[in-house]
Formats: structure tokens, sequence, C-alpha cells
């Protein structure tokens, strides 16, 4: 869980230095928008499966395990989907419809993560 926290965080300040820097020559600004909240949520669940990481040390739990899974599958979906939708945009694919779908699920394991979590520390009281 450390370990997928640090290097998801480390792609989080490269994308998140590319976007701020590199971006802006090749898509429109709503396309930025979009790739920074991107950014910023792999930021957030980064910060959540770090908190996972961390708290499994004190008090191991499947629950612990299965939040932190949820926040990586949700960084994944979620980011990856905006990522790749602002890629798309940047060469003129056509199509992006169906892509868009992805993104609301990750959201779904965010907010899964966080329902775990909050099981997992309920359960270590």
């Amino acid at each position: 869980m450390l370990r997928s926290a640090a290097v998801l965080g480390a792609l989080a300040v490269i994308l998140g230095a590319f976007g701020a820097h590199g971006l802006k020559q090749i898509v429109p600004a709503e396309s930025i928008t979009t790739f920074e909240t991107g950014v910023r949520y792999q930021f957030y669940h980064v910060f959540a499966l770090a908190f996972c990481g961390l708290f499994y040390m004190h008090h191991p739990s499947v629950w612990v395990g299965r939040a932190a899974i949820c926040f990586e599958i949700g960084i994944l979906l979620f980011s990856g989907s905006l990522y790749l939708l602002t890629a798309l945009k940047a060469t003129s694919t056509v199509g992006l419809g169906g892509l868009g779908i992805i993104t609301p699920i990750g959201g779904l394991f965010f907010i899964a993560g966080w329902l775990l979590l909050a099981w997992a520390v309920q359960k270590s009281l």
C-alpha cells in the first residue's frame, strides 16, 4: 500500500507538471481542466492509500486491504480515464463518448474505498 502510494504520488507530480507546462500547447483550456481534475483526485487518493498503509501496520484488516484496492482501482479508472480523454482530445481522436462512462465507475470505487476504510476504522475500535 505504501509503495503504491509512493509510486502513484510520484506519477501525480509528473503528470501535474506536464499538465501545467506542456499540455497548454496541445489541447484546449477545458481539456486542461479535465486533466487537472484527474491529477487532483489522484493526489487525494494517494494520501488515502498512504493512510491505509499506515493504518494497516497497527490494525491489520482485510477491510483496509479492500479499501486500498478500491482506491487503486479508482485512480486507474477515474483519473486514468480523464488522462485518456485528454490524450484523445490532443490527437483529435473521435468517438470519445463511450470512454466517459469509466470516470463515474472510478468514482464509485473511490466511494467504496472510503466506506470500507470507515468500516475498518470502526472495527478496530
